[in-house]
Order: structure tokens, then sequence, then C-alpha cells
């Protein structure tokens, strides 16, 4: 078996990585940060919306169960690409909508989605603000944030 990585940022990791984790072929996932420029952020460094990082969530899935597009279907259904640094009552650059790509494959695969998604109209009249750039140092998220709503006994938060 041989696995892929994909990351996606859609607002507070915490909803994101539980969704994405019960998906068929997803094998294993991580919540992190991933697109500033502080080396080793810690959540309170984050949280600041200074180090430029995006909550993200890294996953590793099989594409003979799971194709990357079907990920990228699950990635925009999951939140609302549409608006700018902001998801729920979460704002900040570290809720941006984005995907962090690991090849030229998966990048060409998220800009068609965007281009379908807006040519048939899915979020008219507004416009999808999800940057797809290509995937920088991931830093694993504090232990306390991995799986956090599988340990806090709740299966969905606002997203």
């Amino acid at each position: 078996m041989s696995l892929e990585k994909a990351t996606f940022g859609a607002g507070c990791f915490w909803g994101v990585e539980a969704a994405l984790a019960a998906i068929a072929g997803v094998k294993s996932t991580a919540a992190g940060y991933e697109g500033g420029s502080l080396e080793r952020p810690s959540y309170k460094d984050v949280c600041t919306d200074k180090t430029g990082h995006a909550e993200v969530v890294e996953l590793e899935f099989d594409p003979a169960e799971i194709s990357y597009e079907t990920l990228l279907d699950a990635f925009f259904s999951l939140h609302d690409p549409t608006t700018l640094n902001r998801q729920g009552p979460d704002w900040g650059t570290q809720y941006r909508s984005v995907v962090f790509t690991h090849s030229a494959k998966q990048a060409a695969a998220a800009r068609a989605k965007i281009e379908q998604l807006t040519a048939e109209g899915h979020y008219a009249p507004k416009r999808i603000v999800t940057k797809v750039e290509p995937a920088q140092s991931f830093w694993r998220a504090e232990e306390y944030h991995q799986r956090y709503l599988e340990k806090h006994g709740q299966n969905a938060c606002h997203i």
C-alpha cells in the first residue's frame, strides 16, 4: 500500500480532523499548523494571528481506496470557502480556507475543483477564496489538539 498525503485548512482543525478521519481510505490524520514563518509554532503563537500559519489537518490516504478528488469534495463540503479568514465564530488568518498541495497533480486537481464549483455556481454570487499553495513545513499541534472532539465525547463542532 502506497499512501499519499493531503493537507487542508478549513477553519478550526478539531471538526475538520474528525470529519476527515471518518472517511474510508483515510489512514491517519494530524492537526497542525502550516503556511507561516515561525518554526515550531505553538497554539498560543498561531492565535496571535501574526505567524502566518493556518490551522490544518494533514492526512495520509490510500489512493487505491479514495481519490484525491473525493477528498477535495469532502473539504469543500466541510466549510464555507467564500469567507475570507473566517469559519463560523472563528476569525483570523489561521482559519483561512487553504489547500496545501504535495504534488503538481494535487495542485492541478485543487484548482480544477475550484473552477468546477465556480462554473457550476455552487456559491454564487459569492466567490471562492480558497488558496492553493505548495505544502510547506507541517508543524504538528500539541497533543491535546489531536482527536480533540473524540477525546471530549463529541463528534462535531460548528463547522
